[in-house]
């Protein structure tokens, strides 16, 4: 808990992968892939509870042996290739408020970013209260040969390039691009009223905490496996 308010720690898991098959239990330099982001979660002062939202009785088992919270299966319906993750985390907040649990923030964690530094989860909690925001994301700086203001769209009439960010003149010097950022999917973090009330993980006001590029992955083919397989060893002690 951080000034009064009640945050949930929220690990979306379920079965049915596609791009690398069952990688949230997958082993990972000895341990489970969704081991790292529940360690990370309940080393956390600021989180209240964290909760494992799956389909899979396997994995819920799995993640009640790390000590993450698993009161209910998610349906099915809430568990297919395309289902958003907002409704997923309104169905988890909804369930949990009938059993007298309510959450003033929720801090989503995705298995896929297995990689996150000591404390951050904590940092990011701070930045958000201290900002005041509808939400918060964790974010890595865009290079400047993708900034938005270099980038180009084409129209369809004319076939001719304008400007992604709409001027008329291009930036010439790269020390005058102003600074851009990308999502890392490490942490998102959004104010219960916005979740239900809004129907969005952003709302109208986005915070931001820049992550260290060196813990940088999102796991979502096996050529992305093989690159954490590369890292972990050398990240562990961070970890």
């Amino acid at each position: 808990m951080i000034d009064g308010k009640r945050i949930l720690g929220f690990i979306p898991a379920r079965a049915g992968s596609k791009g690398v098959p069952g990688k949230n239990l997958k082993m990972l330099h000895g341990k489970p892939l969704l081991a790292y982001t529940a360690e990370a979660a309940l080393k956390s002062s600021f989180l209240d509870m964290v909760l494992l939202s799956t389909d899979s009785k396997q994995y819920a088992e799995a993640g009640r042996a790390m000590g993450l919270q698993v009161p209910f299966l998610r349906p099915a319906a809430l568990a297919q290739d395309t289902t958003p993750t907002l409704p997923v985390i309104q169905h988890a907040l909804n369930t949990l408020a009938e059993a007298g649990e309510v959450f003033d923030a929720v801090c989503l964690l995705q298995v896929t970013a297995p990689f996150r530094k000591k404390g951050f989860i904590d940092e990011a909690i701070s930045v958000f209260y201290l900002r005041g925001s509808d939400s918060l994301l964790s974010v890595l700086p865009v290079p400047h040969e993708y900034n938005p203001h270099w980038t180009f769209e084409p129209e369809a009439a004319s076939g001719l390039l304008h400007i992604a960010t709409g001027e008329k003149e291009i930036i010439k010097r790269r020390q005058d691009l102003p600074k851009a950022f990308i999502r890392d999917g490490s942490i998102y973090l959004t104010k219960t009223s916005v979740l239900l009330d809004k129907n969005s993980v952003y709302g109208d006001s986005v915070a931001y905490i820049e992550s260290d590029p060196g813990f940088q992955c999102n796991i979502d083919t096996v050529a992305d496996w093989e690159k954490a397989e590369q890292r972990v060893a050398h990240l562990l002690p961070s970890l």
